[in-house]
């Protein structure tokens, strides 16, 4: 023990009389200490990664909301799939609640009549569509899931033009079906199924998914395709409402026709 004691004396003195064993000390000292901190940030990087996932959403869903309503002459690669969106027709909210494990799943987003949000509005994320407003009340909204039985959405194969109705067998929470598609239509497992043109509520060429199989209804003689959605539905985060100001005019003008 006098041996480490008289070793730890010698080099004290040897760092602080010469300088080059002092500047060897103080760079190992900032080394360790430096591996230390960083260590220690990670960690602390690691724990806030809810709260900058949320940052980045938010951010996200921001500039989203930006090439949604841009007027710019530079041609954007995603505004084709939402022609006739017009300057704050976007709605940025996030899921609060999701359901997906029964046949008529609903979801909750934090936003409801305070911010504009109103029942039968098209509901979608960055991946595709999510589902439609039901219910409104100040601050809140719920929605229908395309993962329910009782939805019907107009959709469209892409390269063709030939549409059908978007519905739900129940199933698997990773595929729809598009029903009623005519047998005239040429189809190809990979094709891209997209939003129609017959529909109010959501913009025409909004991404579905693609076809996984191909079914023929031996009754009615037309195709049932099975479609693997783009959007994982057991995992939202934020999402984007669209206001749809030609669905009232179209609604209107059918009901004059009904009378």
């Amino acid at each position: 023990m006098l041996f480490l004691l008289l070793l730890v004396v010698s080099l004290v003195f040897t760092v602080q009389s010469h300088s080059y064993h002092r500047s060897k000390v103080i760079s190992s000292a900032n080394f360790l200490s430096g591996g230390v901190y960083e260590q220690v940030n990670s960690v602390s990087e690691y724990l806030s990664l809810k709260k900058q996932n949320d940052e980045l959403a938010l951010e996200n869903a921001r500039l989203k909301s930006i090439i949604f309503n841009t007027k710019d002459s530079v041609p954007q690669p995603k505004l084709d799939s939402l022609k006739g969106v017009k300057p704050n027709d976007i709605i940025v909210s996030k899921v609060i609640h999701n359901s997906y494990t029964v046949y008529e799943n609903y979801l909750t987003i934090n936003s409801g009549s305070a911010a504009g949000v109103q029942p039968d509005m098209g509901v979608i994320n960055s991946s595709g569509i999510i589902g439609i407003v039901d219910k409104t009340s100040k601050n809140y909204a719920t929605v229908i899931s395309i993962l329910n039985v009782k939805s019907a959405i107009n959709a469209k194969i892409k390269k063709s033009n030939h549409f059908g109705s978007l519905v739900w067998d129940g199933k698997s929470t990773g595929f729809v079906q598009l029903i009623d598609v005519p047998r005239l239509a040429s189809v190809r497992k990979g094709d891209t199924i997209v939003t129609g043109a017959q529909s109010s509520i959501f913009p025409e060429n909004i991404g579905i998914g693609t076809i996984n199989n191909i079914f023929i209804d031996n009754k009615t003689n037309y195709y049932t395709l099975n479609v693997k959605l783009f959007n994982d539905m057991t995992n939202l985060g934020h999402v984007y409402i669209i206001k749809s100001k030609q669905r009232e005019e179209i609604t209107n003008l059918e009901k004059k026709k009904d009378e």
